[in-house]
């Protein structure tokens, strides 16, 4: 059985012995383990069933641990570290050849940030090492931003979740990139594109890629709940295409008076993209165990973190 606690001690000594723990991060709960360690990496997959083809996110605590890390580093990385870490960013660099290849899928390029999240950051000061930390969740499945979410998942299977109360953000960090030096958006997240582009200048976007991807999070099917989901410009219209269904609603900012709803969840009364973000995937988790026939979830507006949140339901929704 997991134990949920926030014994940072007792995180440190299990991940110096080549276990693993959930931890807590400003997005979402991250399977945290030693990348120096293949059998803590190997676990990681296994417990995740995560396909080695997709690389994982090397997490630290300060930026001066790239130079362990990294072999060059652009200046538009540069820029974008200084104005977002720590925080929910991620850079794709070119790594050295100590980075282990299991994390990076092969490729020569490694994900990393710094979260910011005070447990997360005292928990990676107290260690010699990185941690490798996907998203704590089976491989496809909605991203834990609670701890409880995490001991459902894992609750036979993984010994400790650090527990640091709930995610502030709620969706993972934006990936960024670069290819001869130019900045490349691999995954929409918690920072805007808008709020990238006003530190950098224009980001070209490339945030889907089925075969060998780039950077974690560009598949198609990802952070999906069990019941059949479908995003909808038109919720209303959408709900007469399932009589006599039990039916759940995902929505923006205010309810809907239709008949044949079982449950309603709002993502933010006050129409704000920060607050439905941290309330996304905790809204999927509920609905997702009402044993519903269908979740429809209503698209946002697609500008600022709207973008990202219908980026996460799409990928989490049939089309």
């Amino acid at each position: 059985m997991t134990i949920i606690s926030n014994n940072i001690e007792k995180a440190v000594e299990m991940l110096n012995q080549e276990e693993l723990v959930a931890i807590p991060t400003e997005t979402v709960y991250g399977l945290a383990g030693n990348i120096y360690s293949e059998i803590a990496i190997r676990k990681i997959f296994e417990m995740k069933n995560r396909p080695l083809f997709n690389p994982l996110i090397v997490h630290i605590h300060s930026i001066h641990q790239l130079d362990e890390l990294v072999s060059y580093l652009p200046n538009k990385a540069q820029l974008l570290a200084n104005a977002f870490w720590p925080g929910p960013l991620t850079l794709v660099l070119k790594k050295k050849s100590s980075v282990p290849d299991i994390i990076t899928a092969g490729k020569d390029s490694v994900a990393i940030r710094m979260p910011n999240h005070p447990i997360a950051l005292a928990l990676l000061r107290q260690l010699n090492f990185p941690l490798a930390a996907p998203s704590a969740n089976p491989f496809g499945c909605i991203s834990p931003t609670k701890a409880i979410h995490v001991e459902e998942y894992f609750g036979d299977t993984l010994q400790m979740v650090l527990d640091g109360g709930n995610c502030e953000n709620g969706i993972e960090s934006t990936i960024i990139g670069f290819e001869e030096d130019e900045p490349v958006l691999y995954r929409l997240g918690a920072i805007s594109i808008e709020d990238i582009e006003n530190r950098i200048g224009e980001v070209k976007i490339k945030n889907k890629k089925e075969v060998s991807p780039d950077a974690p999070g560009m598949l198609l099917k990802h952070y999906a709940p069990l019941t059949d989901t479908y995003l909808e410009t038109n919720v209303e219209e959408r709900i007469q295409s399932f009589p006599n269904k039990k039916i759940g609603l995902l929505l923006f900012s205010k309810e809907i008076n239709a008949a044949g709803i079982t449950h309603q969840e709002i993502l933010s009364k006050n129409a704000d993209f920060k607050e439905a973000a941290a309330n996304l995937y905790a809204a999927l988790h509920l609905l997702d165990k009402l044993k519903l026939d269908v979740i429809i979830a209503e698209k946002l507006p697609d500008i600022g973190l709207g973008k990202s949140i219908n980026d996460r339901l799409e990928r989490a929704t049939k089309k």
